[in-house]
């Protein structure tokens, strides 16, 4: 386990952008921009409100335009956004939910693969694959240093994850929180715990 990556929350809230601002300045690596319900002028004005600094830690999961225009990180495809924009020259990731589909996208730059534990932010999701089936796909090379580890990832479940090949984990509910405004030092308390843990187990 190398890095711990952060997934906002798809809502838009107050204090959002000086939220996701102490995060990087914290030490957070990448975070990944989800927000599928907002529009671009709204993902734009939240782009805009965060440090141009911390712009090449930024994968934008919609509106792959605004990658180009602001020089953001990454984009990260999905059933959504099924592709890169044309001439993209930047990181390209994927959602993935199956072995199969590792194996078919592994020449892009990672890869999520979930629900590896039931989701702390989607009721009634995951897992998707047994413990053994992680092990047998960590001996066999599918699961490689390429692959970041997402769903129900939380302080009680990274230590099950030790002895797998995942590159990294990426984190939602056990960040955020349920509040509908998260508590801005909370979250940076529980930024802190998921990122010892996870450098204790790399």
């Amino acid at each position: 386990m190398k890095q711990l990556l952060a997934i906002t929350r798809p809502d838009l809230f107050s204090g959002e952008a000086s939220l996701l601002t102490r995060l990087f300045e914290q030490g957070l690596a990448r975070l990944h921009l989800r927000k599928p319900g907002a529009g671009r002028a709204a993902l734009e004005s939240l782009l805009r409100a965060i440090p141009p600094e911390f712009y090449p830690r930024i994968a934008l999961h919609d509106h792959f335009g605004l990658a180009e225009t602001y020089a953001l990180g990454g984009v990260h495809l999905n059933s959504r956004n099924p592709a890169p924009p044309p001439g993209w020259g930047g990181r390209v990731s994927r959602s993935c939910h199956s072995l199969e589909e590792l194996t078919r996208y592994a020449s892009l730059d990672y890869l999520f693969l979930s629900p590896l534990f039931p989701s702390i932010s989607k009721e009634g999701y995951g897992p998707a694959l047994s413990e053994k089936q992680l092990k047998t796909a960590t001996e066999l090379g599918i699961i490689t240093e390429k692959v970041v580890a997402l769903g129900g990832i939380s302080a009680d479940t990274l230590p099950r994850l030790r002895g797998l090949g995942f590159g990294g984990v990426a984190v939602l509910g056990a960040l955020w929180g349920t509040a509908q405004v998260p508590d801005g030092d909370q979250v940076v308390k529980n930024f802190y715990t998921l990122y010892n843990i996870v450098n204790d187990i790399a």
